[in-house]
């Protein structure tokens, strides 16, 4: 498993940006041109609700394209966490670019911090027990990179980036191949060195995926009884990850298993945006 860094989003939050730009202000903001083009103003943007930044590469993107005479001045930095009411940064430039910008610089805010958020939450119900907690593939279309670089931000892990750098063979994959076996030996024919995890629902078929070979084995709403019993089975032969059916109140029980990870989609999916406020100051 490896995490996503900002030294590989630089790209991306360039395109991200751009399209989110392309989207709101298309031809141009129209109500901004009330104001004078020659106005200068400064803003402050605080947050309403505490929370753990990040996104603040996004935000200085957004002003970056709409004008580079918008000058961005952090009072955070991504993973940090803030009280209510908090100033993370302050703008100043030209006040038809500070509004124009606004909202989606706030959008990319706010959304990353409440996935960051989200995450230290689970974080801190797991810790002390060594678990490693993972993101999955249920992301918001066209942000993937950019949730699970937040899903950093909060303490947690990325997994598997998308359906091209390891393969997770599932129940369907393996009915269509004929066995966990088969399936396993036709993996590492196709991209030898890409890592294998196979979805296991019962310590039978932990034993195949151990036998066949398999990097990650992928428990699925195993009860916490099995977990710890695959988990002495195992002897580290393999990675264990325990997946489905996991909340507040079961994460910190099946994380105590002693299984290597726990993927959980509500990282990314259940996501609720920070509160974020941007008022003009001049």
């Amino acid at each position: 498993m490896t995490n996503i860094t900002l030294a590989d989003l630089s790209a991306e939050i360039e395109t991200n940006v751009r399209k989110a730009l392309m989207e709101d202000v298309g031809a141009g903001d129209i109500t901004a041109q009330l104001i004078p083009a020659e106005r200068l103003a400064q803003a402050v943007i605080i947050t309403r609700e505490a929370a753990i930044i990040s996104g603040t590469a996004w935000v200085d993107a957004v002003f970056r394209q709409l004008d580079p005479r918008v000058a961005v001045h952090w009072r955070v930095v991504d993973g940090e966490q803030v009280a209510a009411d908090r100033v993370l940064f302050q703008l100043e430039g030209p006040a038809r670019a500070l509004l124009s910008g606004e909202r989606a610089a706030l959008n990319f805010l706010q959304t990353l911090s409440g996935v960051a958020t989200r995450c230290r939450h689970y974080a801190d119900l797991v810790e002390g027990t060594g678990v490693q907690l993972l993101d999955t593939r249920k992301t918001i279309p066209g942000l993937r990179l950019a949730q699970k670089y937040a899903v950093t931000c909060g303490g947690c892990h990325n997994h598997r980036i998308g359906l091209y750098d390891a393969f997770l063979i599932k129940e369907n994959h393996i009915a269509a191949c004929g066995g966990i076996a088969e399936a396993v030996a036709a993996a590492h024919r196709i991209a030898p060195g890409k890592p294998v995890e196979v979805e296991v629902e019962s310590l039978d078929e932990l034993e195949q995926a151990l036998r066949a070979g398999a990097d990650v084995v992928m428990l699925d709403e195993l009860s916490l009884a099995d977990m710890r019993t695959a988990v002495g089975i195992t002897a580290g032969r393999a990675k264990l990850e325990a997946s489905g059916g996991i909340d507040d109140g079961t994460l910190r029980a099946i994380a105590e298993t002693g299984v290597d990870y726990i993927s959980i989609g509500a990282l990314t999916k259940h996501v609720r945006a920070v509160d974020l406020s941007m008022r003009l100051t001049q």
